[in-house]
């Protein structure tokens, strides 16, 4: 979740003055994809997204969703007066249906911190997908209020970065006023609003439509470079910063039309752009963003939608097509990525692990020809539970073979937590074993 923004003059022609953004500090960060912020215990490390400069127009706009029978999800152009306003009178409007989200990561003291969007009195919340990526606990505060609740994940597009949340014990919530992306048009002012380096408070950064229809590749240097390709995207020069992940990006009515999702930079920790380079955020239209919402929040879950929390062994496997296990091992060890389900990289001698940092692959793997190598076993999961170990290797799952990491993840996406699975697998002292796992709740992925 990496977002660089960079400082400057905004350009004239703002129906309101902009008023100066706090001084952001310069800290060393542990990036993650896309705009949101990371802390560590010792000190706080930001995060966001960068983009690839390479960036082109595509044709046509987003067709506006269908709302829901129940009228729970808003339908684009919902909310505002549709009269020009003041960046104070937007503001006061739309922050009432705005959330600062925390996160837990990846069984670890680290925390993630982002913003979301009201978009029923019952709270549901709707964010970008890589605010909630591998969170193990959520909380959502709401601005306006300083209530906070704990939240738990209704469901999440991992390639359209949309996610939806739900506030639990939430009532009387106020929601963000929804505008129509598609009629936004180029030069049309705006204001961006999120929870600026996780500052816990909604900052307001003016600017202006700059492109529309855009395609955006943002990269993750999660400890590795991986990369996801967004469509359709409103571009904006509104300065956009780690943080603001997830928050709305409103018209000069008060209305939400898109929703922030990555900003301009480059290179390790929190950079910004060289003097002179033109900085650049993009948005997720909320005619797009809503669509994905409304889907699931009816529980339609698809090639690219999940619903819920998947599946968790509680495991750390490689990623790739290649059967041989002791391949898989000489791949990690080259690019220890991360990947697989139930876990985010991994690897080594420990008996488990509450965290990917440093992992490497196992020197004792188990002696057979394929399946799904183990790279390290999560403490207190349930793969440690049933006697797993780092350097076996599963074999099959409820009798049907598994012969490589990809296989075994795309078998386990047809389960879901609670159910209980039949795993096979061999220790590296060549041991095989048939044993019974319940699937946990995971983190999403």
């Amino acid at each position: 979740m990496q977002d660089y923004r960079g400082y400057g003059e905004p350009p004239s022609g703002y129906p309101w003055p902009p008023p100066p953004r706090p001084r952001r500090r310069a800290l060393g960060c542990f990036t993650h994809l896309l705009v949101a912020v990371l802390a560590a215990a010792l000190g706080a490390g930001l995060v966001a997204a960068f983009y690839n400069a390479g960036n082109s127009s595509q044709p046509g706009s987003s067709a506006l969703p269908s709302p829901l029978p129940s009228g729970a999800v808003p339908s684009p152009g919902s909310g505002g007066s549709g009269a020009p306003a003041s960046e104070k009178t937007i503001l006061s409007r739309v922050e009432p249906g705005l959330v600062v989200i925390n996160s837990t990561i990846q069984y670890q003291s680290e925390q993630g911190a982002g913003t979301g969007m009201v978009i029923s009195s019952d709270g549901l919340v709707l964010t970008n997908n890589h605010v909630i990526e591998n969170s193990t606990k959520l909380t959502a505060t709401v601005a306006a209020t300083g209530r906070t609740y704990p939240a738990a994940v209704v469901g999440y597009d991992t390639t359209g970065d949309v996610a939806l949340i739900r506030l639990q014990g939430a009532s009387g919530l106020h929601r963000v006023p929804v505008g129509e992306s598609a009629a936004v048009k180029a030069g049309s002012a705006v204001l961006a609003m999120g929870n600026a380096e996780g500052q816990g408070t909604i900052v307001p950064a003016p600017g202006r439509v700059t492109g529309l229809n855009q395609t955006v590749t943002a990269s993750d240097q999660g400890g590795t470079i991986s990369t996801e390709t967004l469509h359709g995207m409103i571009e904006t020069n509104a300065d956009i910063v780690p943080g603001d992940s997830g928050g709305p990006l409103a018209n000069a009515s008060g209305e939400v039309i898109g929703m922030d999702t990555a900003g301009s930079g480059g290179g390790g920790g929190f950079t910004f752009p060289q003097q002179g380079q033109q900085q650049a955020g993009f948005a997720i239209p909320i005619d797009t963003a809503l669509a994905v919402a409304h889907q699931i929040a009816a529980g339609k879950s698809s090639s690219t939608i999940t619903i819920g929390y998947p599946p968790f062994i509680g495991i750390y496997i490689g990623q790739g097509s290649d059967p041989n296990p002791s391949d898989q091992a000489a791949q990690q060890q080259q690019s220890n990525p991360f990947g697989g389900f139930g876990g985010f990289g991994g690897g080594g001698s420990q008996s488990c692990y509450t965290s990917d940092s440093g992992l490497t692959a196992p020197s004792n793997i188990a002696p057979v020809s394929a399946g799904a190598l183990i790279i390290g076993v999560i403490c207190n999961s349930p793969a440690q539970a049933a006697g797993i170990t780092a350097g076996s290797v599963i074999t099959a799952i409820d009798g049907q073979a598994v012969g490589a990491p990809d296989s075994l993840a795309a078998i386990m996406a047809s389960h879901h937590p609670g159910e209980t699975i039949t795993v096979t697998w061999v220790s590296p002292s060549g041991q095989r074993t048939t044993g019974n796992i319940g699937l946990a709740a995971g983190p999403p992925l």
